[in-house]
């Protein structure tokens, strides 16, 4: 059978959505075409017991510029976290917040037992920067690692690997510190303008609201693509003949349908879930490992933020380990102990969820952080491996790639 319509997305994650809702404003006619059950893509939300799961820990950032664009977040019902972080040093805990989100948790933190007064005023300052900034000012300074930027700036090796390793770790996957200053820049601007949160119903709720103004019919699921040629999209149900193939599913998957893509490493990390009766913090805050120990890249008490993850009398603790070797659930379970102060032995083990394909590497050189998406012949490729490895580079790959195809179908 012989299908025609004017772009056909194949790929239904946040890159794909993003492209399809493009499209449909513009009034292009459109196919979206994903090889799974449900749409979101690495985005996902698993009900298990009561407890809501999702496919590795995952956040959202209210300062995302893309999202405004696509939902209104006050329809998630986001539950917050502090802005800010524990770490483990020892025998205590210390704790270091954003002053602009607590004021008066400012000098508490200026005085904290992490590097020195003078690191945590040149910390201040590289924050500080990256939000206050122009965003092409920014991606126009010179480019070097992220490690090589916290040590241009200044900060002694005692802050970066008591602190920002293990935290920028887990937000990069990337504990070498090898992802681009650009990439850094955009990270500590979103941190330090925005809030960080979970959907009351999961991450899965961001996709859902990004796919919900969407025409049902339009949205084929269960539908993999087996080739991908100049005006021609062939499946398992026939050929579907259009003027424009926007690509957007994973690295290892896009390199398969368009060969010429040239290939994209992948970070990989695992996070275990636990359920306890008693939540080991009584504040939704990440926790991090100053000991270097760099087994554990931090935990969280989720239901803290977000109580609708765990069901009554019961709390849910994320913990994500970075790398492609995951340490066996009782060595984490041991960490945690150690981290947290307090035994883990009643603890519950839910679940381990590995994801080999978590993110993107992103190495210098990135530039401006936008790959282009245009392949020629009306082909075209998005997602967060052609703008910056996050959420928002998803969002915004897909939005910008659909403007692509969008010059190209006025154009030709």
């Amino acid at each position: 059978m012989l299908a025609e319509t004017d772009v056909v997305v194949v790929g239904g994650g946040l890159a794909g959505l993003a492209a399809a809702r493009r499209l449909h404003r513009a009034g292009v006619p459109w196919r979206l075409l994903e090889a799974g059950g449900r749409l979101g893509g690495r985005v996902a939300t698993d009900a298990v017991d009561g407890y809501l799961l999702d496919r590795g820990f995952q956040v959202l950032n209210t300062a995302y510029p893309r999202l405004g664009t696509l939902l209104d977040t006050d329809r998630l019902d986001l539950g917050h976290f502090t802005s800010g972080v524990l770490v483990r040093k020892g025998d205590d805990l210390i704790r270091l917040v954003n002053p602009l989100r607590e004021p008066t948790g400012g000098p508490r933190t200026a005085l904290a037992g992490i590097g020195s007064l003078l690191d945590r005023l040149r910390f201040a300052a590289l924050a500080t920067g990256s939000a206050t900034l122009p965003t092409g000012r920014l991606l126009a300074a010179p480019e070097t690692t992220t490690e090589e930027a916290l040590r241009s700036a200044g900060l002694s090796d005692a802050i970066i690997e008591e602190l920002l390793r293990p935290f920028l770790s887990g937000v990069l996957i990337d504990r070498e510190l090898e992802t681009s200053s650009h990439v850094l820049a955009m990270v500590l601007r979103s941190f330090a303008r925005g809030r960080i949160g979970l959907p009351a119903e999961g991450m899965a709720a961001l996709p859902r609201a990004i796919a919900d103004p969407l025409p049902a019919d339009l949205i084929e699921l269960d539908t993999p693509v087996a080739e991908v040629l100049p005006g021609r999209v062939r499946t398992q149900a026939g050929d579907i003949r259009c003027r424009a193939v926007v690509v957007a599913v994973d690295p290892p998957a896009a390199a398969t349908l368009l060969p010429a893509l040239p290939a994209v490493r992948m970070h990989s990390y695992t996070t275990y879930y636990h359920s306890s009766q008693e939540a080991p913090l009584d504040e939704p805050i990440l926790l991090v490992d100053g000991d270097r120990r760099e087994i554990v890249a931090n935990t969280v008490v989720i239901s803290r933020a977000a109580p609708t993850y765990a069901p009554a009398g019961r709390h849910l603790v994320a913990t994500s380990v970075v790398g492609p070797s995951a340490p066996p659930e009782p060595a984490v379970r041991a960490e945690l102990a150690r981290l947290y102060g307090r035994s883990t032995a009643d603890w519950t083990h839910l679940t381990t969820v590995s994801i080999p394909d978590a993110l993107p590497a992103a190495p210098p050189p990135q530039g401006r952080l936008r790959k282009p998406v245009a392949l020629g012949e009306g082909l075209f490729v998005a997602g967060d491996h052609r703008d910056s490895p996050s959420i928002q580079g998803a969002l915004a790959s897909g939005w910008r790639t659909a403007g692509a195809v969008l010059v190209e179908l006025r154009t030709g």
